[in-house]
């Protein structure tokens, strides 16, 4: 059986030190700010992007093209090795299409292996969480085959329970109007967010106040991740991490689960986004 290795989108928003013990190669997509580019992970830190944001500086992101996805993975195969990549959701970003229209010519390029690309319908850490789900796969022996039917069969299961602070980055985004914005700016309302079926983000409710919309996503996953053995809990956030620590103590009430990752939200996600982002990703039922 040929070895093979599995690879991400940056909008995976795991720690780089996280990644890269686990020897998984990421694939980045870019950010201009200020006129500069940069690369998704490897450009500004966290506090230095959202205190831009936070002034008022636009960041514009742009999608992985098939030549950067084919010269990242074609180094794979030139080793011997196969390729399960776990891509952007397709609802977001053409950065999936990239990936599966270099899979295709890398594929006829080289016939004896196998590159196959899954559209996780996945965002920011419920990439992260299939991610962590198919290594372990991988550790248990699985084969590529067998890792890739998993992510497919279980991926519309990674649950995103999502709030933002501030409405306006979402529709500068194009994800909810300007009407919806400016009254919900206007009266304090809190967005409450998931990703739909088709890997798009959807306001689904809205709450009245920072504390109410945090318990309402930790709610939303307590009651998704009924009869799921949830083994971690992943748990982003824009540059407020009291937030995400208070998210995380009640995870540990409400779930039961100590075993918990923090990180901040990737700076392509988080262009959307904005600032104060906070969310809880599980497995479960249904989104």
């Amino acid at each position: 059986m040929r070895d093979y290795v599995i690879t991400v989108n940056s909008t995976v928003d795991l720690p780089k030190e996280w990644l890269e013990e686990r020897s998984v190669p990421v694939i980045p997509l870019k950010y201009t700010m200020d006129g500069k580019t940069y690369e998704d992970m490897n450009g500004l830190t966290a506090k230095e992007f959202f205190d831009k944001l936070r002034q008022g500086i636009m960041s514009v992101t742009s999608q992985v093209n098939p030549e950067e996805a084919k010269a990242a993975l074609e180094p794979f195969l030139k080793e011997g090795k196969d390729v399960l990549h776990l891509a952007f959701s397709s609802g977001l970003s053409g950065t999936c299409n990239s990936m599966v229209l270099a899979a295709e010519q890398l594929q006829e390029e080289y016939p004896e292996a196998k590159v196959i690309v899954i559209d996780t319908l996945c965002a920011c850490l419920g990439e992260g969480l299939l991610l962590y789900k198919v290594l372990q796969l991988k550790k248990e022996g699985k084969t590529i085959d067998e890792a890739a039917a998993w992510a497919e069969e279980n991926k519309l299961h990674i649950c995103h329970d999502v709030t933002v602070d501030d409405l306006n980055h979402l529709h500068r985004g194009g994800r909810v109007s300007k009407a919806t914005a400016v009254l919900g700016t206007m009266v304090k309302i809190k967005p409450i967010i998931h990703m739909d079926n088709e890997g798009k983000l959807q306001v689904i409710g809205k709450e009245r106040g920072r504390k109410k919309s945090l318990h309402r996503i930790v709610d939303m996953a307590v009651e998704q991740s009924k009869g799921w053995e949830n083994d971690i809990i992943m748990i982003t956030h824009g540059d407020c991490i009291e937030d995400a620590e208070y998210v995380a103590g009640l995870v540990r009430e409400k779930m039961g689960i100590d075993n918990i990752l923090i990180h901040n939200i990737g700076t392509v996600i988080g262009s959307h986004t904005g600032p104060g982002v906070v969310a809880v990703f599980c497995m479960g039922n249904a989104r």
